[in-house]
């Protein structure tokens, strides 16, 4: 099926601790790409107008600084302070979130989550969990953001719940694949040379 760009942007979240990798898991090698950041920004470029990437540095040598969407404080790794951030610099908007270590989420399924997306300001999937950070974000969410950095929260599904959303199934588990530490990234690997060359554009 063609599917034409997305209206709204793409921002792919690359700042996280990745502690239970051992070293920075955006970095490692993946497939014929540097990196697994430069495997997902590559892959998704061509169905977004707009695609950026959240991080603490630029760590990066495969875009430039307009594509960068540097988070303010260095210190705190929270997706409440990434959002924080995104929202803004692309305010007014809806925005499509996915973290770096979901490199296997369809387009057809984002296109699902997006066209879903329309009544509510967030909306998220779910396989066998809820895949807080793979959905679309509505920038009518700050005011809840900003109350939660002030009160010091920094869970996710608490943002969720405290605004209008909606909670998408999906069937397959294996594409919506978290890549966190070792084994998940060898599994990563064998998921790939098991499908083939689905995931080589």
């Amino acid at each position: 099926m063609d599917i034409l760009p997305f209206e709204i942007p793409c921002v792919i979240l690359s700042g996280g601790k990745s502690s239970r990798m051992g070293e920075d898991k955006s970095l490692l090698t993946f497939l014929h790409n540097n990196s697994i950041i430069e495997y997902q920004y590559q892959r998704l470029k061509p169905y977004f107008k707009d695609i950026y990437i959240s991080s603490k540095t630029n760590k990066f040598d495969f875009i430039d600084e307009t594509t960068l969407i540097l988070d303010e404080n260095k210190d705190i790794y929270s997706p409440i302070l990434a959002l924080d951030t995104i929202f803004e610099k692309l305010n007014n908007q809806k925005i499509f979130i996915i973290t770096v270590d979901t490199p296997f989420v369809t387009i057809d399924s984002i296109k699902r989550i997006i066209d879903e997306s329309i009544d509510v300001d967030i909306c998220v999937a779910e396989t066998e969990k809820i895949h807080n950070l793979c959905g679309v974000f509505s920038s009518n969410i700050s005011l809840t953001i900003k109350t939660m950095l002030k009160k010091d929260i920094h869970k996710i599904f608490y943002l969720i719940k405290n605004n209008l959303h909606k909670i998408i199934k999906f069937s397959n588990d294996d594409e919506f694949m978290n890549i966190n530490n070792k084994n998940e990234y060898e599994k990563s690997l064998s998921y790939i040379n098991k499908n083939n060359n689905s995931y080589k554009f």
